[in-house]
């Protein structure tokens, strides 16, 4: 028999249920989460979490020497001598090594793969040799009702306007910048030069994959949304007199976290067995995994599970002063000219230093005692 054959759809279905519960949801027969509870929310993403770790403990074991060379001590971190610079993370060199580990280690939320179009991109603080934070962007998803409302997309032209932005996949600093809110710094990065130079210099010329088209290498805006809720590092991000970014509303609360990858794979067998299509990987699409997800829990009876509500607040960073225009008059673009330089200065006065000043909890940070614990995380999963 075959591993197809041999998959029992009513074994999928009480596992899945299974797993929600363990979470914390309930299901009656929609899923209701915990609320107002971020920290029961981030157990729900704990168990993902835990399984991407364990999928890649091999290559985070190797990553750790360059993660202890270069992570620093609070008490050895001198706020007035923070210094940034911003690298692009490319295959293969050091950088990638220790900003993979930081996206699976630090983070609450899961590391997930990347699709499309991708920019990464390591913060790094030449004041003392150490990885301030990390940005990671991709395409964007096609669809999405709150934010195609906002922007004013006409429907014949959408996947044109859309594929001038990114999603920022992963946002944030690391400690003890995190402390000193360097988070809202990275989240500053997105509306920099800099980013819309290595977005020309890298998407320049090249043709989309299914309509055989060259787009604009224009960044006209970036899209996130926050872990949980309402973000205090994206809300009152000011640069002098200017507001960057923009909360535009909340996501519908649909996705795969809440999935198992093994139940997931489990899945596309049973899935497979049915004569269905489940082909993935390059050319499918970033929300192939959602639909297949949605399409395997349809079969099962359980479509509506695909709907976990947990919300998340969506938010805008636009790199220009008049997108409207751009999308209705077809304007040039008026930039924001915000270099990362500037916008690090403006940042350290108005944001870093004060802050070091009213709080002392950044220099409590144990870099050999966080270290040790992420090594005992790795040797028990």
């Amino acid at each position: 028999m075959s591993d197809e054959e041999s998959i029992d759809p009513d074994d999928i279905r009480k596992r899945i249920l299974r797993e929600l519960e363990i979470q914390g949801f309930k299901v009656n027969p929609h899923i209701k989460p915990p609320l107002e509870s971020k920290e029961l929310l981030k157990n729900i993403h704990r168990r993902k979490k835990m399984e991407r770790i364990r999928h890649h403990r091999k290559r985070l074991k190797r990553c750790l020497r360059a993660v202890k060379e270069h992570t620093i001590n609070g008490a050895d971190l001198d706020p007035e001598r923070i210094d940034l610079e911003i690298r692009e993370i490319l295959p293969n060199d050091g950088d990638a090594d220790i900003a993979f580990w930081w996206d699976l280690v630090w983070w609450s939320l899961p590391h997930t793969k990347m699709y499309g179009r991708q920019i990464r991109l390591l913060l790094w603080d030449k004041g003392h040799d150490s990885p301030f934070g990390l940005l990671s962007l991709q395409s964007p998803p096609i669809r999405s009702n709150v934010r195609d409302n906002f922007l004013g997309i006409p429907e014949d032209e959408h996947d044109y306007w859309i594929n001038q932005g990114m999603y920022a996949q992963r946002v944030g600093a690391f400690p003890p910048y995190n402390d000193l809110l360097g988070g809202k710094f990275v989240a500053m990065t997105m509306v920099s030069n800099e980013l819309r130079e290595i977005y020309e210099r890298k998407y320049e010329g090249l043709r989309t994959l299914l309509k055989d088209r060259i787009l604009p290498a224009r960044l006209l805006f970036v899209t996130t949304t926050s872990a949980y809720g309402k973000s205090s590092m994206y809300d009152r991000i000011r640069y002098k007199e200017d507001e960057i970014g923009e909360a535009i509303g909340f996501t519908s609360g649909t996705g795969t976290f809440h999935i198992p990858e093994d139940v997931y794979q489990d899945l596309i067998k049973f899935m497979a067995a049915q004569g269905k299509d489940v082909s993935r990987g390059f050319g499918t699409g970033p929300s192939r995994k959602l639909r297949l997800t949605y399409e395997g829990l349809q079969l099962l009876g359980i479509g509506r599970l695909i709907t976990h509500n947990v919300r998340r607040s969506i938010y805008v960073f636009f790199t220009v002063n008049n997108f409207s225009d751009i999308v209705k008059h077809e304007a040039e673009p008026e930039w924001k000219d915000y270099s990362f330089s500037n916008l690090f200065k403006y940042w350290h006065k108005r944001y870093c230093l004060p802050r070091a000043e009213r709080i002392d909890r950044w220099r409590d940070f144990d870099s050999q005692e966080f270290i040790r614990n992420a090594e005992a995380l790795l040797d028990v999963t």
